[in-house]
């Protein structure tokens, strides 16, 4: 298996939604229905996707 950089997309997508997790662990963002834990394996698992997945 190769392991290939994200692209920028892929990685801003999930920057943001690691800024949305810590904001809702400092609940600034109080509203989101998730544990702010979840928030960010979810910001993780796009990340990892990004890499495994070539031209993604």
């Amino acid at each position: 298996m190769n392991l290939s950089a994200p692209t920028q997309i892929v990685f801003i997508i999930s920057l943001v939604i690691a800024v949305i997790g810590l904001l809702a662990v400092l609940g600034v963002l109080a509203f989101i229905p998730l544990a702010s834990v979840w928030i960010m394996l979810i910001a993780y698992i796009v990340l990892a996707a990004g890499c495994l997945m070539r031209g993604a």
